[in-house]
């Protein structure tokens, strides 16, 4: 597999609102295996970028490149496809559903075809249980929401 110097290229982003120039030709590269943090003041701009990237805003200029493709992201169901997703600052968590099934709200893994598909628990179960051990977080994929301690 071919390694790209940037895995993400958000170029010349900018996005306007009524009386704000809430970003202004920003722009934002990643590597490929590397972590990043925005940072900056309330109202700087940082989760503006984010809901740019994942198709809750489109920005009025600008571009997006992932694996050297350029995309259009019209809203977060692209993005998803494109593999993009987003952990929003304000979580609000189901409190009612299992852990799992808020980790993939509105994108549970399905099994079967056409309109016989359902939501594919093992799968959703086994990634979950992948991606905790791999972040090393110990929770009970299957416990509620609601059971869970805030600490």
């Amino acid at each position: 597999m071919e390694e790209f110097e940037f895995l993400l290229e958000m170029n010349n982003i900018s996005k306007e609102f009524p009386g704000v120039r809430a970003l202004d030709n920003v722009t934002l590269k990643v590597r490929p295996g590397t972590v990043h943090a925005l940072m900056g003041e309330n109202g700087a701009g940082k989760s503006t970028l984010m809901k740019c990237l994942f198709g809750i805003y489109k920005q009025d200029s600008g571009e997006i490149i992932l694996d050297q493709q350029k995309l259009e992201i019209h809203n977060s169901k692209d993005a998803l496809n494109y593999g993009i997703s987003m952990i929003h600052q304000e979580l609000h968590p189901v409190p009612h559903r299992d852990v799992m099934e808020n980790v993939w709200l509105g994108r549970f893994p399905m099994t079967g075809f056409g309109p016989f598909q359902f939501v594919d628990h093992k799968k959703m179960y086994a990634d979950t249980t992948a991606l905790f051990q791999q972040l090393e977080i110990d929770i009970d994929p299957n416990a509620l929401v609601k059971t869970l301690s805030d600490s």
